[in-house]
């Protein structure tokens, strides 16, 4: 089992203590989703994040702290960053009722850029079009208040992405049907393309 200790010295004082909790699940190894069946003309399904996700909060407190305005769409932006965690469980299970996921990727810290080529088996890469969903107004606020460049943006946030899933390209359209259904936003993102690892923006 994997895991991290967060290291957040200035959220903590004297007398502070940190409750945290995790679950453990079991399944099939005939219905491991590992990412091993995944290959070129594969489809990445990006589905919608609420925020930030608990992600990122380091830079975003600094990015706060030199912000001279903290008003996103006629929102403090406060609230906004505060909006609880998507959870994806129920959605994804529904979802892997009517199709294969060939891989699955939460995107965490490190964004896309980093958690999405661990899915990946060799000899394929990511291809992801930027433009083919809008990251959100609070993504907007930090990257132009932050003065943040779009590298470091899709290392550090999940940019409006929580998560990708990997069908084949014959599935997506039904996947995009039954998340919608869901009640989850979802965009088809991009593709899987013969390659060294990784993922190239386009």
């Amino acid at each position: 089992i994997g895991g991290e200790t967060a290291e957040m010295p200035d959220m903590y004082q004297a007398g502070d203590y940190d409750l945290a909790g995790f679950c453990v699940g079991a399944v099939e190894r005939s219905k491991l989703i590992d990412g091993s069946g995944i290959g070129p003309g594969d489809t990445l399904i990006g589905i919608a994040s609420s925020g930030p996700h608990s992600n990122g909060y380091s830079l975003i407190r600094k990015v706060l702290g030199i912000a001279r305005n903290h008003d996103i769409d006629g929102q403090p932006a406060e609230s906004l960053l505060m909006t609880p965690t998507t959870i994806y469980v129920k959605p994804l299970l529904e979802l892997g009722s009517e199709i294969t996921m060939k891989g699955l990727a939460h995107i965490t810290g490190g964004g896309l850029t980093e958690n999405v080529p661990r899915i990946l088996p060799e000899g394929v890469h990511a291809e992801i079009s930027v433009n083919s969903w809008a990251p959100g107004p609070v993504f907007d606020w930090l990257a132009t208040s932050g003065n943040i460049d779009a590298d470091e943006m899709r290392r550090t946030f999940n940019c409006g992405i929580g998560m990708v899933v990997v069908v084949d390209s014959g599935d997506a359209g039904a996947a995009l049907t039954q998340l919608s259904r869901s009640g989850l936003e979802s965009w088809n993102i991009g593709e899987i393309v013969a390659g060294s690892g990784g993922v190239r923006y386009v």
